[in-house]
């Protein structure tokens, strides 16, 4: 499958870092489109990541000594929005993560980056060798503490509604027609019927509802019933936290084992990156300071 950042590339339309668009392992059409809960007003969402240069994850091997000097420039993610394909009749929004970042963020059970982990096969526009690695093991990445970030994510779309955020002309649409940001009511619901079924299965089906998002969008709910399930569904999310055979937190160990497998499929052996009798214990530090410099 071709990557859409590079043909984007190749027609001129963004100006990533010039290495981007033939390094990236993966895109997906991520948002309401997996959701199963999109329409025609619906932007597409395309988050990926890539493999940065070898030395811009391992400073040292352009010469840079960690506390000396100034440090070189590290790469996060790229993003560009609003990107038009006239040829393919497309608007795109991309955002491109390090493999670092990415792995961080999954672990930390990000909502965003756990939907883009568990996203559906059809909505998958390039993968590769590496990518199908990560996803084969991608549930590693789940634990308990997910609770508590999708909760919160859920938390900041009910302030939006409670808000009645003005901004955007589609949704002043559907709050003059329904009362409320039907979108953001949905992602309530989407956020906290996404946990639930983290907890109960330790796995991710992200278009699973997609009924009950598209009924929301349609106005079929009320602001009333959407609040009366929000309570009810935090008090059960509670008692389902202390049930679920979950984790407490995410196995390090074993996702940073994984990372170093999947930057060796890209760059192959990591022996100038570390000697080999130090691999897990030097390379695993460089690691640490990666994630630390990321979060």
């Amino acid at each position: 499958m071709s990557s859409r950042v590079a043909r984007a590339y190749k027609m001129k339309l963004i100006n990533p870092p010039s290495w981007l668009p033939n390094n990236t392992m993966f895109e997906a059409m991520t948002g309401s489109v997996s959701y199963g809960a999109s329409n025609d007003s619906s932007d597409m969402d395309i988050v990926g990541f890539c493999m940065p240069p070898k030395d811009v994850l391992f400073p040292h091997l352009a010469g840079h000594i960690p506390g000396f000097g100034k440090a070189p420039q590290s790469f996060k993610n790229w993003q560009h929005h609003h990107i038009i394909d006239k040829e393919a009749n497309k608007e795109y929004d991309f955002t491109v993560y390090s493999i670092t970042e990415f792995f961080n963020l999954c672990m930390e059970n990000n909502p965003n980056m756990t939907d883009a982990l568990f996203v559906p096969r059809r909505c998958v526009l390039h993968s590769t060798a590496l990518y199908e690695h990560l996803r084969e093991h991608r549930k590693m990445f789940l634990h308990k503490g997910a609770w508590y970030k999708f909760r919160g994510y859920a938390n900041s779309q009910m302030s939006k509604i409670d808000k009645e955020y003005r901004a955007n002309p589609k949704r002043q649409e559907s709050i003059d027609k329904f009362g409320y940001s039907t979108k953001f009511a949905y992602h309530v619901v989407r956020l906290f019927l996404e946990c639930e079924q983290v907890m109960m299965t330790g796995d991710l089906r992200l278009d699973r509802d997609s009924k009950v998002y598209q009924s929301i969008r349609r106005g079929e709910w009320t602001l009333d019933r959407l609040k009366l399930w929000v309570e009810e569904k935090e008090r059960s999310m509670e008692t389902l936290y202390a049930e679920s055979k979950l984790p407490e937190k995410p196995d390090e160990e074993k996702i940073k084992t994984l990372l170093l497998e999947c930057m060796e499929m890209h760059y192959g052996s990591l022996s100038e990156a570390v000697t080999e009798q130090d691999k897990h214990g030097r390379l695993v530090r460089e690691l640490d300071q990666l994630v630390r410099n990321h979060s």
